[in-house]
């Protein structure tokens, strides 16, 4: 069996998602999980979960059998919760964290097609992700809004009277994404769980 499969289905036999898989230099297996999604599960009331070390470990164990019994070679396995830069593959990820700054590269640059400021030959984005919807209210694809205003330092005085940069915006579709992260923003209030990584 394939890597990708046999872990994919080791993961969400477990109950969670597979995020990422890496192999790295020195023979690092790099599995990332996070626990699943559903679009209901939107309400803010709800307190947020998180991956724990305990969730690493369970699947840590149970990859390290899969992958023996498969024959597949590596010299260390890493499993962990995804990090504040977290990769977002498909749909899903993309409705989960709708509204979330996020980094996007395109495959090709936005070219002869781009409005208003942006660079024909820029193909990285950084900004708010966003639902663009049809006419008829049906989802459209996505975009990403950003300001280029300059940020705004600890301590440092903004007129009022200063009218604020305007917001620009890419339209695109998944299929246009060559990657799309989390924009990595630390949060110094905590995020209220504690989130792991075990190797084994």
């Amino acid at each position: 069996m394939a890597l990708q499969q046999l872990v994919e289905q080791t993961v969400t036999g477990l109950g969670y998602e597979l995020v990422e898989i890496e192999r790295l230099a020195g023979g690092l297996l790099r599995i990332t999980i996070d626990l699943p999604w559903e679009p209901q599960a939107r309400d803010a009331a709800a307190p947020a979960q998180f991956v724990t070390v305990e969730d690493c470990e369970k699947v840590t164990r149970q990859l390290q059998f899969a992958l023996e019994v498969d024959g597949i070679e590596y010299r260390r396995l890493e499993v962990s919760s995804p990090g504040i830069d977290r990769l977002l593959r498909g749909e899903k990820d993309f409705e989960r964290f709708e509204g979330s700054e996020v980094d996007i590269t395109l495959k090709a640059a936005v070219g002869a097609a781009a409005q208003g400021q942006v660079n024909a030959n820029r193909k990285k984005f950084r900004g708010t992700l966003e639902r663009v919807v049809a006419a008829d209210g049906s989802p459209a694809g996505w975009q990403v809004v950003w300001s280029d205003a300059p940020k705004v330092k600890p301590g440092q005085r903004v007129s009022k009277h200063r009218a604020p940069a305007p917001l620009q915006s890419l339209g695109f579709v998944l299929d246009e994404v060559r990657e799309a992260r989390l924009a990595p923003l630390v949060n110094f209030k905590g995020r209220g769980a504690a989130t792991g990584a075990v190797e084994g």
